[in-house]
């Protein structure tokens, strides 16, 4: 493994043990999951599509916000490649990383940007993608270029088509992550009409143009970044997409104790 991979996945796994986990007791949604290829029973799920927006830019995509995906954008093409696994962040991203480059054929010294998938997603997965595009973006001396997961999945289903979409995640704490799309814009990027936003399952009414992903698909924020960057559209603030505060807090200062 790379230097550069190294530190980004031991940046990512120190910052993940420096927090304790938020809850994962809420039974997962029913997904409609997104097009993707099949994962293998032995090894991480693979998929290669093409990307003519990319031009001579070289673009590495990380997200935690479900599972763990990682796509690398270059020469007119995007190698992504992810895990299902909604825990194992820390554990499974310096994997995913040697493997994107190792099949994409792209040395790391080659990227000329980092694109960081910064939700909405629960606190603490979300935070180890954030940790590791930061390191990696850093080692390499790249600019970061923050874009919410939600966007790269409506880029999928609205791709082609002319309808919009409504984006769906399981929050947990029988919670949903809601976001809005109305279609594509003349630069092909997904136009957003509300949200995203936190919703009650219990008050949530489904719409038939619904789509609840299984991940998100890292190789659509490579493609989202060229598009931005060829429009010279800004990006988003480089502050991940909670909704709602962690578990974990901050102690408050003490009271004081009246005479």
């Amino acid at each position: 493994m790379s230097e550069t991979v190294e530190r980004a996945q031991t940046m990512s796994t120190a910052q993940t043990a420096s927090t304790a986990q938020v809850s994962q007791t809420a039974q997962p949604a029913q997904p409609v999951q997104t097009a993707a290829a099949p994962a293998t029973a032995s090894g991480p799920r693979c998929r290669e599509i093409e990307a003519p927006e990319l031009g001579d830019r070289v673009l590495l995509a990380i997200d935690t916000a479900i599972g763990t995906g990682v796509a690398v954008g270059a020469r007119g093409r995007v190698v992504e490649v992810s895990s299902d696994d909604p825990r194992g962040h820390a554990e499974a991203i310096g994997v995913l990383l040697a493997e994107v480059f190792r099949r994409s054929g792209v040395s790391p010294s080659e990227v000329t940007g980092v694109v960081a998938g910064i939700g909405p997603g629960p606190f603490t997965g979300l935070r180890v993608g954030i940790a590791a595009a930061h390191a990696f973006a850093a080692a390499r001396r790249a600019p970061l270029l923050p874009v919410q997961g939600h966007e790269a999945v409506a880029l999928d289903v609205l791709d082609g088509a002319s309808s919009g979409v409504r984006v769906v995640q399981d929050a947990r704490r029988r919670e949903l992550f809601v976001t809005e799309f109305s279609g594509l814009d003349w630069a092909g990027i997904p136009e957003r009409a509300a949200g995203p936003g936190l919703v009650a399952r219990a008050d949530y009414e489904a719409v038939p143009n619904e789509v609840w992903p299984a991940s998100i698909p890292a190789a659509s924020l490579v493609r989202l970044a060229a598009r931005r960057l060829a429009a010279g559209r800004e990006f988003e603030p480089d502050r991940a997409v909670y909704l709602r505060a962690p578990d974990v807090k901050q102690p408050g200062a003490p009271k004081r104790v009246s005479s």
